[in-house]
């Protein structure tokens, strides 16, 4: 076997992972085995080293045998939100140049709206039974042998960038030169910072197509943990869960601790999580009073990190330091840190500017060098776009996306400091604060707000949270108007499509 690393006698016994769901365990051997057949299949289908694949797929147990597959044939796999529009996934499919198109069963709908827009010489299968011009993927895989292909090698995720500020981006790395089962550099960053190894048993409550839970999941088999996928994220089952397989390592995002913090007191409690080692949090920011009944709650085992798709740095805190700290996102664990104006120098320490790492993993937008070089400064430093600030001690404290900023009569306004005091009202859900036209101010702050209880929307409640920002902060920094929205569009990894709420303010 290929995986876990070091493997022993005894792990091809051993569970590697599990949908909660449907309880069907997987066990190192039959991976192994199934990521040989997937392999088998990519070359049969004419992908070769370096090819590109994709993968439309819910949480499903396919999905994580066709990455192994894909990872041990040195291709580029490419794992697409489920939640995007046909043809928002066949530019992803034509923009990597995807050989293999794999979707899973459940999307049919969806399906006959992207057959007729995929560019032509995709070969494209279904989990289950295949809609009009798909293949049966299950009937391929399983008649294939489950040996070994003749010429192994590494393969590399390439994701999409969500799009929140814009349209996705192709996250390209060069291809490890190491053979098929090395460890990578993911598993050699991830496992010492939180203490993944054969013992952990942990818990994605995310979809799999995102970076950090597929990252993850897939590091922690390598080393041989077990992995426990959530097919969707439920508060009180997340618990159940957590209980019920002796979770040690989980990972979060802040929007599902609030809903995790506004269950019921008789229903947050009753559960144990005694087992819990590691709980870590990323993708979006999280307000600060969040995070301290966080940690009240689990204790201190409640670790941040911040990191792109692109992973051209990446910044870790543990919760003793976060509570020296409290807000940051640590210091940097891989790459140099800095902050620099918006021509790319340097800025003194303490003040704002946009967040750059240098010496870090090199990366490129796959086949556009325009918005490759606009990440880099005249150093070679490359930034994400997200802006910041550093104190002595080198932890950095996220201000917001640039792309987000609020100039308000001349002065810049950070809405995640308005989001993250509104958040706490107990009657918020959820909550983007965004800038909309004012003929004085150029734009002026508008929170738009999802309630627990949506009849509770009315006039009355919208100044009420208008006071209760005001309370906690300047004036000039929160809302002057609030609007109600019954679900807000947000990615299922945390991250807010703020353009999108944007758009219905900014029609031009």
């Amino acid at each position: 076997m290929l995986f876990p690393i070091n493997a022993q006698p005894g792990d091809a016994e051993r569970l590697a992972f599990q949908v909660c769901e449907t309880g069907e365990p997987v066990t190192f051997g039959q991976l192994d085995a199934r990521a040989n057949q997937v392999a088998q299949v990519l070359r049969a289908c004419g992908v070769g080293r370096g090819a590109h694949i994709a993968l439309l797929m819910r949480n499903h147990r396919r999905l994580l045998e066709a990455c192994f597959g894909a990872d041990r044939a040195g291709v580029y796999y490419t794992t697409i939100s489920t939640r995007l529009l046909a043809e928002e996934i066949a530019y992803i499919v034509r923009d990597c140049g995807a050989r293999v198109l794999v979707v899973s069963d459940g999307l049919e709908a969806l399906v006959d709206k992207l057959a007729p827009l995929l560019p032509p010489g995709v070969r494209c299968f279904m989990v289950g039974a295949a809609a009009p011009g798909f293949e049966r993927w299950e009937a391929l895989v399983e008649a294939a042998a489950t040996a070994p292909i003749a010429d192994p090698a590494q393969g590399l995720d390439m994701l999409y960038s969500s799009g929140t500020t814009g349209r996705p981006k192709g996250v390209k790395w060069p291809l490890p030169q190491s053979p098929a089962g090395a460890p990578t550099m993911l598993v050699q960053l991830l496992a010492p910072l939180f203490g993944y190894s054969r013992a952990s048993r942990y818990l994605s409550p995310a979809p799999l197509y995102h970076a950090a839970p597929l990252r993850h999941c897939m590091t922690v088999i390598k080393l041989g943990g077990s992995v426990f996928v959530m097919e969707h994220f439920d508060a009180e089952r997340a618990l159940h869960w957590i209980a019920h397989h002796g979770i040690t390592h989980s990972q979060w995002v802040p929007t599902m601790f609030v809903r995790l913090l506004k269950l019921p007191d008789e229903v947050r409690l009753r559960h144990d999580l005694s087992s819990m080692q590691v709980a870590m949090h990323a993708a979006a920011p999280c307000p600060v009073e969040v995070k301290r009944r966080m940690l009240e709650w689990w204790g201190p085992i409640v670790h941040e990190y911040y990191a792109g798709t692109e992973n051209n740095g990446f910044c870790s805190i543990t919760p003793q330091e976060w509570l020296q700290h409290p807000g940051s996102v640590g210091r940097a664990s891989q790459g140099v840190l800095h902050i620099c104006d918006e021509d790319g120098q340097e800025v003194p320490t303490g003040e704002t500017g946009l967040v750059y790492f240098a010496d870090g993993p090199q990366f490129e937008y796959h086949q556009d060098p325009e918005r490759t070089a606009q990440t880099r400064n005249a150093q070679g430093w490359t930034t994400l776009g997200d802006i910041g600030r550093v104190d002595a001690e080198g932890y950095l404290t996220l201000v917001d996306r640039r792309a987000f900023m609020i100039i308000s009569g001349g002065v810049n306004i950070y809405p995640q400091e308005a989001e993250a005091v509104l958040i706490g009202h107990p009657a918020v859900a959820d909550v983007a604060v965004i800038g909309v036209p004012s003929e004085d101010l150029g734009e002026e702050v508008k929170a738009v707000v999802q309630l627990l209880d949506p009849a509770q929307a009315n006039d009355a409640l919208a100044a009420e949270l208008i006071a209760f920002c005001r309370q906690h902060l300047a004036a000039f920094k929160c809302p002057r108007t609030v609007d109600f929205d019954p679900s807000l569009p947000r990615h299922p990894t945390g991250k807010l499509y703020k353009q999108q709420v944007r758009r219905r303010y900014w029609p031009a």
